[in-house]
């Protein structure tokens, strides 16, 4: 079992920017009006902000609502498909022989959004960009562990945007774009833990787009856990276990 300390954490998805939007989301009681992210990203320099497309928006609108101005920290950066609208067009230039964007292209590769991030913030440390397909959720918070091992705090973001609709018939995804980002530390916080657990309900892999909305119900406790796929394993998220 691997046990974590969740310090802080915050999610955005269109007009869902605060724990009580999540809530009524959540419940039905608020419905998401549209399909675009527009977080306030004054504090990023002008020319560096216009390379920022929905996925990157999302990231940083998330990651600028955490209650704590320390920039400096270790990342884990975990998307499931990564900036598919982007690769996508630069994919259909090939196709009609057309140049490909320079620009385009380096803005496409996964690590993007992560080195955007760090030029923006000045963030020197160490940072990991994940793409784990299904299951990367889980494949985050167990990097988020090993970094724990050498650092006192981590950040740790998850992040990704609709499908384009030609890879419709191959995986499913939430419809609309979405992050989540999280301060874990070594020894302070809300205490969850990580473990692979034995179970017979396995789930198909298009079921595992639900993942992201019981995570962010555990994140607000209106659930005790989480249980996710990852490589055909079961692995429990849970509160920690008070011993009396």
């Amino acid at each position: 079992m691997v046990d974590l300390h969740l310090e802080a954490w915050s999610a955005l998805a269109p007009t869902l920017e605060s724990e009580a939007d999540w809530a009524k989301w959540l419940t039905g009681r608020q419905d998401i009006s549209n399909d675009k992210l527009a977080p306030n990203l004054k504090h990023v320099p002008m020319m560096l902000r216009r390379r920022f497309n929905q996925l990157g928006k999302g990231a940083m609108g998330a990651i600028s609502a955490l209650p704590f101005e320390e920039q400096n920290l270790p990342c884990v950066f975990a998307s499931q498909h990564g900036d598919t609208v982007l690769t996508l067009s630069l994919l259909e230039s090939i196709a009609q022989d057309e140049d490909m964007s320079p620009t385009g292209f380096s803005l496409a590769v996964h690590n993007a959004v992560s080195g955007l991030y760090s030029i923006a913030c000045k963030n020197k440390q160490a940072i990991t960009a994940i793409s784990a397909s299904n299951g990367h959720l889980v494949s985050a918070l167990i990097e988020v562990a090993g970094q724990l091992q050498v650092h006192d705090r981590v950040l740790c973001v998850l992040y990704d945007v609709p499908l384009p609709e030609v890879y419709s018939p191959y995986s499913r995804t939430l419809p609309f774009p979405y992050a989540i980002s999280m301060v874990f530390n070594r020894h302070k916080g809300r205490q969850i833990s990580l473990q692979q657990i034995e179970s017979n309900n396995m789930y198909p892999a298009s079921e595992q787009v639900f993942e992201i909305p019981a995570f962010i119900s555990f994140l607000l406790g209106s659930t005790e856990g989480v249980r996710c796929i990852l490589n055909g394993a079961t692995w429990a998220i849970d509160e920690y276990p008070n011993v009396a």
